[in-house]
């Protein structure tokens, strides 16, 4: 068997592993691989082979490194579903504690700030723990 159809052979099993991850990366590598056996096609020595393979590999893999976080998405802010719920007050304690009716049980929680206005209904813009953190609720 001749050596290009070894680095070709090698490029398929790289590309049937990737499919299983999703990276792309090992794409890079067996793109490499491809390389090679173009390279032993022509007749190269396989020095030559395993050097323009490790370049396009390189290269490859840092590009799509590149290309990743350029387009990398940004993660949502909150991955709390409390937050933006509407909650009752049940009763305004000192300053500015509160106690309020939440999924059906009652919760400490705390206004977002001094300046946030008190009233009847509020909705939830952060957690604490377990303390709930109130903002005023649209009108």
């Amino acid at each position: 068997m001749s050596l290009h159809f070894l680095w070709w052979i090698a490029a398929a099993v790289l590309v049937g592993v990737e499919m299983m991850t999703g990276t792309f990366y090992l794409l890079m590598v067996a793109l490499a691989c491809v390389a090679g056996g173009i390279v032993a096609f022509s007749g190269v020595d396989v020095g030559w082979q395993w050097g323009i393979a490790a370049a396009v590999g390189v290269v490859g893999t840092y590009f799509l490194h590149q290309w990743k976080i350029k387009n990398a998405t940004v993660p949502k802010l909150s991955s709390n579903l409390d937050v933006g719920q509407l909650v009752k007050v049940v009763e305004w304690r000192d300053g500015s504690a509160a106690r309020v009716s939440y999924r059906g049980a009652n919760w400490d929680a705390v206004l977002e700030s001094e300046l946030t206005p008190k009233r009847e209904q509020m909705v939830i813009v952060a957690t604490r723990g377990s303390q709930l953190v109130l903002g005023p609720a649209p009108q």
